[in-house]
């Protein structure tokens, strides 16, 4: 896989697949017959060099499982960002059919870092609303590199009570920083937009599930993940504020060092928000992340999809609405120990 971007942590795999790359070149060359060699015909030259990419494919994957099983909090967020990890769209792409985007809020404008539309996911049709950071130059700042506007969560509650009149469930997918914190964004209502995503997604009388694919920031997150069932992806990152937001504030400097503390303290991993409760799944993903095989990511991810829905389409709709009340009104809960008696003689 060639790639000018490249992980510091892996650059033993981005040799190895340099090395395949090679390899798969040296040993086909658009379909030509391989020459043979001294003393050596075509064929066995053909199994030698088969022989020699497939021990260097399973000495990356190796590597790959190895990297990635001790991946960092820190590092875990480098992953969620890559550049090549699918978006919004390429898993809408890959897992939806007969997809039909909707544009718009109906009150500003249309915010490209939000997509909506309806499709069929595993055969059932649903709403999909996610988060869009955009791929070359001109998309990413076009998209606000996925900080959306209120208009774009204006757009999102729209369409998604277009969903509840027509009785169709909601997928979300969420892959932001933060919400746009830019002085337009502001006067023209950005908390206030959110607040009423908060507010109104909690009171949908339809079944509403939610990923984390890569990013999941503070606000701009959640205006889109009030869920029946919320999940992450296993590189992807769900917090309050960014490792280098927290390090700003905490060490007032974010680097390397206090990123790394950051991304610690903060809990943000996948594994980590299961634990405390926040999500419910995690997803697992292709061998070395996401960004290496979009179609089986893809697949992981709407086989999860596919099953929840199914789940939720059996509830009634009242109990639904109170499932999801508990879930976010127990989410912070903690117990406090029972103050010791003392003996006043002793005080």
């Amino acid at each position: 896989m060639s790639t000018f971007y490249q992980l510091d942590f892996e650059k033993k795999i981005t040799d190895l697949e340099r090395r395949i790359e090679a390899a798969q070149q040296q040993s086909v060359v658009g379909g030509a017959e391989i020459p043979a060699l001294p003393g050596i015909g075509a064929p066995e030259v053909e199994a030698v060099a088969t022989e020699d990419i497939s021990k260097l494919i399973k000495e990356r994957d190796r590597a790959l499982k190895r990297v990635y099983k001790k991946l960092s909090p820190w590092n875990t967020v480098r992953v969620a960002r890559h550049p090549n990890r699918p978006q919004t769209r390429d898993y809408i792409k890959h897992m939806c059919r007969d997809f039909c985007e909707l544009a718009g809020d109906r009150r500003y404008g249309d915010d490209p870092a939000m997509v909506t539309g309806f499709g069929r996911i595993g055969g059932r049709k649903c709403l999909i609303v996610g988060h869009q950071k955009g791929k070359d130059t001109h998309e990413k700042l076009a998209c606000h590199f996925g900080c959306a506007h209120p208009e774009g969560y204006r757009k999102a509650m729209a369409k998604m009570k277009l969903a509840e009149k027509f009785g169709l469930p909601i997928v979300t997918l969420v892959d932001t920083p933060g919400a746009y914190p830019g002085l337009g964004a502001e006067e023209r209502g950005q908390a206030e937009a959110i607040a009423v995503n908060l507010r109104e997604m909690s009171r949908l009388r339809v079944p509403i599930v939610s990923i984390v694919i890569g990013e999941g920031g503070s606000g701009g997150a959640l205006g889109i993940a009030v869920a029946d069932k919320v999940a992450m992806l296993a590189y992807s990152w769900y917090s309050v504020i960014s490792p280098e937001g927290c390090a700003a504030i905490l060490w007032k400097q974010a680097n390397e060092q206090t990123n790394t503390a950051a991304a610690e303290s903060l809990k943000l991993t996948a594994a980590d928000n299961q634990e405390l409760g926040i999500v419910d799944d995690v997803i697992s993903e292709p061998v070395g992340a996401a960004h290496r095989d979009h179609e089986a990511a893809s697949e992981l991810l709407e086989t999860w999809v596919s099953e929840q829905l199914n789940h939720l389409s059996t509830l009634d709709l009242d109990t639904l609405i109170n499932l999801r009340y508990e879930r976010f009104r127990k989410l912070g809960e903690f117990d406090t120990c029972p103050e010791v008696e003392t003996d006043s003689k002793l005080s």
